[in-house]
């Protein structure tokens, strides 16, 4: 494998990394500037509604320059935006300053998977995409766990400067390493677009809208959760995270191997599992062996439902599959965003730190219910449920590996 999927899998490293640690970090971050936890919730939500909005928007303007320069060009945007988190004198630069990282990891992970494809031979391009994203999943497991003890340590700002220079890493590895290739063709945005007609793949981004958002509406408050309800240290919350990133892992890969085999009944099986544990965390939560096995199943089961979900989007987006891909990839930030907010809004009026819980319940259980609304709608059509054309077999590929 060439080096350049190295440079590649740093930068993945840091946005998964600043994606995910401020769950852990919250209640430093609204100590430091005298806000609430919900508040300090925003910055959940101003990420992923950065990432909602900048995945397509980012895609399109990608066209514009050769895509090594504009992978470096999102590198810079996300090393500006950590640097302005970790110097920010007021909540409000700070959320900015997320917003701003925030612009670069949807096109990132659409633009590096295609450069990671072509710079191996054909029977290499899964393995090739695979060691970029390992980046992003290595981030949850050591990055996300180090940058919040780094942040209860010794301030939350170091963590974000930490961040920041793993950016000017793969900044610096993406300028030596990755070779030049030549612009993409023009894209046909009428029919890019003409492919948010099919009512199926409306459903399935509110699929992944709600799904992935009952996931977040537990992980975003789980530092207070974890230490005001179930009694565990500050410094306790960094493993907690720990075992959250291998749920995620294991979660992930088995999502990906059965999400070809039987993609609808994998989705039925871990949304409506992950409703229920969601729902048992409210009970969970004060016990600690108890909370520590529920937050596993919640990353197991929550990651579960990325590569079907991404591949659903794929199927019934076949004609013309890369933005609605972009897009779904901010429907999984739309659910962070929502469920974030929802959170904050149940817990500002009084309901406690478990109660995000019973969001996420809610959410997962009604993306299981649009996930039967779906494959009742495709047996009335008469459509197979995995209809695939050859020309967007490879991107299936590609983001079953997300």
């Amino acid at each position: 494998m060439p080096l350049a999927l190295l440079a590649l899998a740093i930068g993945a490293f840091g946005i998964g990394t600043t994606e995910f640690v401020i769950m852990g970090l919250l209640p430093q971050v609204a100590g430091g500037y005298g806000v609430s936890i919900p508040t300090a919730g925003y910055l959940v939500t101003g990420y992923a509604l950065g990432v909602m909005f900048g995945a397509p928007l980012m895609t399109v303007l990608g066209t514009k320059v050769s895509r090594k320069r504009m992978l470096m060009a999102l590198m810079g945007l996300f090393i500006v935006g950590n640097l302005l988190s970790a110097l920010a004198p007021a909540f409000a630069v700070m959320l900015i300053g997320r917003i701003v990282a925030s612009l670069a990891h949807g096109a990132f992970f659409g633009i590096g998977s295609v450069v990671a494809a072509e710079l191996v031979a054909p029977d290499k391009k899964a393995g090739a995409i695979s060691m970029m994203f390992t980046g992003l999943t290595v981030a949850n497991v050591v990055g996300v766990p180090l940058g919040t003890l780094i942040g209860q340590s010794v301030g939350w700002r170091v963590t974000f400067a930490i961040v920041a220079a793993l950016g000017v890493i793969g900044l610096a590895g993406i300028a030596r390493l990755v070779p030049d290739m030549p612009k993409p063709e023009g894209v046909r945005l009428r029919h890019e677009l003409a492919a948010f007609k099919n009512v199926q793949v409306l459903l399935a981004m509110a699929m992944t809208v709600l799904g992935f958002g009952g996931v977040f509406a537990a992980i975003t408050y789980i530092a207070p959760m974890m230490t005001h309800v179930t009694g565990f240290a500050d410094g306790s919350v960094t493993w907690l995270l720990v075992l959250f990133g291998l749920g995620m892992v294991g979660g992930n890969l088995l999502g990906g191997k059965f999400a070809d085999r039987a993609l609808m009944p994998m989705l039925y099986v871990s949304l409506g599992a992950l409703a229920v544990v969601l729902a048992l965390f409210t009970l969970t939560a004060h016990d600690k062996p108890l909370s520590a096995v529920t937050i596993v199943l919640i990353g197991a089961l929550g990651f579960a439902t990325v590569p079907p979900l991404q591949k659903r989007v794929l199927d019934q987006a076949h004609g013309a599959p890369t933005l609605a891909s972009a897009v779904n990839i901010g429907a999984f930030n739309l659910g962070n965003a929502l469920s974030a907010w929802l959170g904050g809004l149940v817990i500002a009026a009084g309901f406690g730190y478990t109660a995000p819980n019973w969001v996420g319940a809610a959410l997962a259980a009604g993306a299981l219910l649009l996930a039967f609304l779906s494959a009742a709608l495709e047996r009335r059509a008469g459509v197979p449920s995995t209809v695939v054309t050859g020309a967007a077999s490879a991107e299936q590929r590609t983001a079953v590996h997300h």
